[in-house]
């Protein structure tokens, strides 16, 4: 009975093991004070080895793009384009045959925003990702953020 316990209990965590949940991208949210009414806000994803997300620019028919969305703050205002830091890798998928665009490892974003007066404030959205091994990819992820400006 005793043997029967334990082999019940080893499958039941061997199911538990298989059913964890993947993350393979760590998102990390900061701000950089510019000067009194000028910030970076940055976002970091920090993505495991074996793995990757797409190009925000990404247009293939397979894979979703890395999308960044802000929120109205009345506070202040976004400025400018979205500037990535990395290097896409470019790379030929198998099963369509277009070259794709994706990042490995580390990838930034970072958005400059101006404040209409120097207050302290939040600025929050969402990232849209999907992220890919070279024999899966996981459902397409919408992360919320706060970045708080101080």
């Amino acid at each position: 009975m005793k043997h029967l316990l334990t082999l019940i209990l080893a499958a039941a965590l061997g199911l538990q093991a298989q059913a964890q949940v993947k993350n393979p991208v760590k998102w990390a949210f900061t701000s950089r004070q510019i000067d009194a009414t000028t910030y970076e806000l940055i976002i970091t994803a920090n993505i495991d080895p074996g793995w990757h997300i797409y190009t925000t620019d990404h247009k293939a028919d397979i894979g979703v793009a890395t999308t960044l969305l802000f929120k109205n703050n009345p506070l202040g205002t976004t400025q400018g384009k979205l500037k990535v830091i990395g290097k896409p890798v470019s790379h030929r998928d198998p099963s369509t045959g277009e070259m794709v665009k994706f990042y490995e490892k580390t990838v930034q974003f970072v958005q400059q925003v101006k404040l209409k007066s120097p207050v302290k404030t939040s600025f929050s959205g969402t990232v849209e990702f999907m992220a890919c091994d070279d024999k899966q990819c996981l459902a397409p992820t919408e992360k919320a953020f706060t970045i708080a400006l101080q």
